[in-house]
């Protein structure tokens, strides 16, 4: 199965709030306050073979944003039953896949009402990412003492705004610094960067999100958490890009300046230790 973009998602099959039903026919609350207030959360997941990779760490990633958001996180084996329904009903094999949980209906206005949360299950086919990106450094910084440091909720104005800002430069990635200077992440991304031999990553201090892929991958690499000045970025060894649908994609070209190497060998080393573990252990 293929997606042909927007129009083509109608054919797929969704799961909100407990009913499997044809996107084109799926209905959430035009009062909901996710869609109103971008008061939600959600994770994305790589289906691999079929099934769902680092389940547990997602979900409980899940429950952390929920709990950061003041919303009741759902059940674990409700959302599991519906994340196998919509691979089974697209006949999903290698794709990602969309936990949202919101707010629920409320009156229009900033404060949520009481009621559940509404729970939404979506899943596309996912094209592979070139085998390289080129990024782009925006003007705006992350917020690392904002009220939503460490939640992935559905608040992604800002990202829209700086992907469209990169790909008008062509790049297919925007990274962003925070307010000390320092690098931080992408809009949807983690950074890992070479220097003299050393591999580092931003700390969840500078703002960053607590990423699946970038945690497995220091705890398979031994990568170093460790504030880099922005203004260094682009003249780092080697630098690669970490998400659960990306894996390890390493990082060419840096605001028009192509990087030493791409990938160089740590990123080569970490591609290859991520690949193997993907291979034996869809739950790490």
């Amino acid at each position: 199965m293929t997606a042909a973009g927007p129009d083509g998602l109608d054919g797929l099959v969704v799961w909100v709030d407990g009913v499997l039903a044809p996107a084109s026919e799926a209905r959430v609350s035009p009062f909901d306050h996710g869609l109103l207030t971008g008061d939600g959360v959600f994770e994305t997941l790589r289906v691999v073979g079929g099934r769902p990779f680092a389940i547990t760490r997602h979900l409980e990633r899940l429950d952390r944003s929920a709990r950061g958001l003041g919303l009741d996180p759902p059940a674990h084996d409700l959302v599991t039953s519906a994340m196998a329904a919509v691979v089974a009903a697209n006949g999903l094999d290698e794709a990602r896949l969309r936990v949202t949980v919101t707010g629920g209906p409320s009156a229009l206005g900033s404060e949520r009402e009481p009621g559940p949360p509404t729970v939404v299950v979506a899943g596309c086919p996912q094209a592979p990412w070139p085998a390289t990106a080129e990024v782009a450094v925006v003007p705006w910084p992350r917020n690392e003492r904002g009220a939503l440091v460490g939640l992935k909720t559905v608040s992604y104005g800002e990202n829209v705004v700086a992907l469209a800002h990169a790909r008008r430069r062509g790049a297919g990635e925007a990274i962003f610094g925070n307010l000390a200077g320092n690098l931080c992440e992408g809009t949807g991304t983690n950074v890992f960067c070479a220097v003299d031999g050393r591999l580092l990553t931003p700390p969840l201090r500078s703002g960053c999100l607590a990423g699946v892929t970038r945690d497995l991958v220091i705890e398979l690499t031994g990568a170093v958490e460790e504030d880099l000045e922005l203004d260094r970025f682009a003249s780092v060894d080697e630098a690669f890009l970490t998400s659960s649908t990306r894996d390890v994609q390493p990082i060419s070209v840096v605001d028009g300046t192509s990087l030493a190497a791409a990938p160089g060998p740590l990123t080569r080393e970490a591609a290859a230790a991520f690949a193997a573990l993907v291979a034996r252990d869809l739950d790490p």
